[in-house]
C-alpha cells in the first residue's frame, strides 16, 4: 500500500522558514516525480513544486520561486520542501504528491498518489 506521510508543518512568523518532509513507502519511488501542492482555506488546490530525479527536471510555481526549494534524498523515498521568507499568503495545507509522469504533475497539475497534508500557518 502506497503511503505519503508529510511532517514539518506548524506556525511561523512572516519572514521565517519551515522545512517540510514527505516519507514515501509502499513502492519504489526512485523513478517517480515527487512534489508539493497546497490548498488554502476557501481556495482550490495549487501546484507548488516538483522534481524528477531520473531526468533532473524541476519546476516551481512563480509565487514561490526564489523562496522555496524542493529536494530529495538519494534513495528517492523522502522529499523535502525548504520554505524561506514565508508570507501570510503561504498559509495552507501542504500535500505531498507522487506521479509516474513528470508532465502529469507539472502540466496537468495532478498526481497519482497523495499524502494527507500538513498545515502551515504564517502569521503577520
Amino acid at each position: 500500500q502506497v503511503q505519503l506521510v508529510e511532517s514539518g508543518g506548524g506556525l511561523v512568523q512572516a519572514g521565517g522558514s519551515l522545512r517540510l518532509s514527505c516519507a514515501a513507502s509502499g513502492r519504489t519511488f526512485g523513478s517517480y516525480t515527487m512534489g508539493w501542492f497546497r490548498q488554502a482555506a476557501g481556495k482550490e488546490r495549487e501546484f507548488v513544486a516538483a522534481a524528477s530525479w531520473s531526468t533532473g527536471s524541476t519546476n516551481a510555481a512563480d509565487s514561490v520561486k526564489g523562496r522555496f526549494t524542493i529536494s530529495r534524498d538519494n534513495a528517492g523515498n523522502t522529499v523535502y520542501l525548504q520554505m524561506n521568507s514565508l508570507e501570510p499568503e503561504d498559509t495552507a495545507v501542504y500535500y505531498c504528491a507522487a506521479s509516474a509522469q513528470y508532465l502529469t504533475m507539472v502540466v496537468r497539475r495532478t498526481a497519482d498518489y497523495w499524502g494527507k497534508g500538513t498545515l502551515v500557518t504564517v502569521s503577520s
